[in-house]
């Protein structure tokens, strides 16, 4: 056999910046919607699509949060291993993901379901549920796929 003493060693961990407590717990759709507001680039959320995160634990509390994916006018590309690498890496239980529709319209798109249904199910393969996709407009209100049944 072949020597491998010299090969890094792979840990993984979570060193918290600040107290757990304190934290948002997100409760309501309208938590969500709060929450992913203070995480959304404001000064584009009106002419670009971002694609937000917020890792929690089983209580629901905030552990960690990305705004993870920005693209053109009407969409934007979206990577679920990296999504799927950071929920592992924070040890998240649960997740919810946002993105804005810079038209303002609040309606779910084809794709918007599919990429939901898709990363529901890779979650799923990990033991961390999908909570919610809260679709953002950035005149007002927000649509919550689990409000309108569709998760």
């Amino acid at each position: 056999m072949k020597n491998i003493s010299n090969l890094g060693e792979v840990t993984v961990g979570y060193k918290y910046k600040s107290s757990i407590k304190g934290r948002p717990q997100i409760k309501t759709s309208n938590d969500a919607y709060k929450t992913v507001l203070l995480v959304y680039d404001d000064t584009k959320i009106g002419l670009q699509e971002q694609f937000i995160i917020l890792y929690l634990n089983n209580s629901n509390t905030l552990i960690g949060c990305c705004n993870a994916f920005t693209g053109a006018l009407t969409s934007t590309v979206v990577d679920v291993r990296i999504i799927l690498a950071s929920a592992l890496k924070l040890m998240a239980t649960g997740i919810i993901i946002s993105h804005n529709h810079p038209s303002g319209m609040l309606k779910a798109s084809d794709s918007d379901i599919q990429l939901t249904k898709k990363l529901s199910k890779a979650l799923e393969a990990i033991d961390i549920k999908l909570l919610d996709h809260i679709i953002v407009s950035p005149f007002s209100g927000f649509l919550s796929f689990k409000d309108e049944g569709i998760i």
